[in-house]
């Protein structure tokens, strides 16, 4: 069904659950190496394996870090808490369980405020918990998925990684605009987690993943309709664009008069979803409390300090974009297009707000959009950035070959002024050349000078466009207009 008359007919309800892989050095109930990658199952030891006799240990630094992530969504700290083994057949665990908390989670009942094209939503939070991370299925055929696919190897390096998963209640009110809204809280996410250093929050590599449920119900009803659950969506623009096309999917079943299935399903980047796994009945996964775990106090002498790590809590974006002097409207696109960090980064390396703003809204993120990646992932630094506006504001070049030395730093070839030096990209400061580039711009564009003379005055664009390519874009242009005025008289 068309999008308009979908959301005409129907309200959808969302309901998100982000995963955020967090970035400590050892894995959540052992001491294995957490990082990305390596060589499949060489991070592996016997408890993160499972085996008889192994015992796990919590990871101090990550309750650390699951307590200012609750904090930071304004949820309440539990005064105590404890993990619960969760039952389930799991092909990429060897435990065949997951440690994880269920009916005493670290952090609950909290808030965030977005602003979505002028318009502010609140996201209720319904949990924060801490769990394990399962390992890593990789299908064999079938287009790298399950369905199809001949066999499946299985890595567990990724198995016991630290896990985060911020659970909302049903999102309401939020109409039209509810992919944009899913949108816009994902990236509040992963912004607020960067901020806070728990985790490196790159969505390409799944260290921050969500399952987007949404349901549809007629304008005006209550009660709530079936829900979908699409997962693990590993981007911001799959995001919004899986429920909206979900959206417009269940529209259509309601409207001729069938019943949406409940069940999981997989997002395809050509832009639709497929059936996954049914789920028209409730789970269940005998949650028991964990015997080989001691429960967590964080406010008990013993535990995490609470008042400590509330103080590590970075400021609010909207205090943080007001003390930079940005218009409402600037602050808005800049929260929108997640550069609020890279531009704070920027300024503290020496730039102005103004002009960091300007390089990271404008060409850099043409580029990210160009590249479909986020301004984030973008291969280029805060420092980086300020050091190009510095030669800008030095002269030493100008804005044309910023844009140059921006491509350059982008392939990897090294820091600007590097660059700059490394393929002669300095501004020609030689005035006698650039007084013989103009007066062979003159003599070459003989109609145009008579236009000039003539009182047609923008007729000197042509001949500062002829210098500015002969100089291969190394001059600057205010010189050279006052050098072709001078000669014309």
């Amino acid at each position: 069904m068309d999008y308009a008359d979908a959301v005409a007919a129907y309200e959808p309800v969302l309901g998100l659950e982000v995963h955020v892989e967090l970035n400590t050095k050892s894995k959540m109930f052992c001491g294995c190496e957490n990082v990305f990658g390596g060589e499949p199952n060489s991070r592996t030891c016997p408890v993160c394996l499972g085996l008889p006799g192994a015992l796990p240990a919590v990871n101090e630094k990550a309750v650390e870090s699951a307590i200012r992530i609750g904090l930071a969504l304004n949820c309440k700290i539990s005064p105590w808490c404890r993990f619960a083994r969760k039952n389930y057949f799991y092909p990429d665990m060897t435990k065949n369980f997951q440690t994880s908390q269920y009916d005493e989670p670290i952090a609950s009942d909290g808030h965030v405020e977005l602003e979505v094209e002028g318009e502010t939503f609140q996201i209720p939070i319904e949990r924060a918990h801490m769990e394990e991370d399962a390992g890593k299925l990789v299908h064999l055929g079938g287009a790298g998925r399950i369905q199809g696919a001949e066999y499946s190897l299985v890595d567990y390096n990724r198995a016991g990684t630290p896990l985060i998963e911020i659970v909302t209640k049903p999102i309401t009110g939020v109409g039209a605009k509810a992919p944009q809204v899913a949108r816009a809280y994902v990236a509040f996410l992963r912004d607020m987690l960067r901020d806070l250093g728990v985790s490196d929050v790159r969505m390409e590599q799944g260290s921050l993943r969500c399952d987007a449920n949404v349901s549809l119900r007629p304008i005006g009803q209550e009660r709530l309709g079936i829900r979908t659950e699409t997962k693990n969506v590993n981007s911001l623009r799959s995001i919004e664009a899986a429920l909206h096309y979900e959206i417009r999917r269940q529209a259509a079943i309601l409207a001729a008069g069938g019943r949406v299935t409940q069940e999981t399903r997989h997002w395809h980047e050509e832009g639709f979803t497929s059936a996954g796994r049914s789920k028209e009945q409730a789970e269940d996964y005998r949650y028991f409390p964990e015997p080989d775990l001691a429960p967590i106090a964080p406010q008990d002498a013993w535990g995490p300090d609470v008042a400590r790590l509330r103080a590590t809590i970075p400021e609010p974006p909207a205090i943080r974009l007001a003390r930079l002097g940005f218009s409402q409207l600037e602050a808005r696109d800049v929260v929108n297009a997640g550069a609020l960090t890279l531009i704070e980064a920027t300024i503290a390396a020496g730039a102005s707000a103004q002009s960091a703003r300007k390089w990271w809204m404008t060409e850099l993120l043409r580029r990210a959009n160009e590249s479909q990646v986020e301004l984030a992932d973008l291969p280029i630094s805060g420092a980086q950035v300020a050091q190009i506006e510095a030669l800008v504001q030095a002269g030493a070049i100008n804005d044309v070959t910023a844009r140059k030395v921006i491509e350059y730093t982008l392939a990897g070839e090294g820091d600007p002024e590097q660059i700059v030096a490394a393929r002669g990209l300095a501004m020609v400061s030689d005035d006698s050349l650039l007084a013989a580039a103009v007066d062979r711009a003159l003599a070459a564009n003989a109609d145009a000078v008579q236009k000039i003379r003539d009182g047609k005055v923008q007729a000197i664009g042509a001949l500062i466009g002829a210098v500015m390519r002969e100089m291969k874009g190394q001059a600057d242009a205010a010189k050279v207009r006052e050098m072709i005025v001078s000669r014309i008289g």
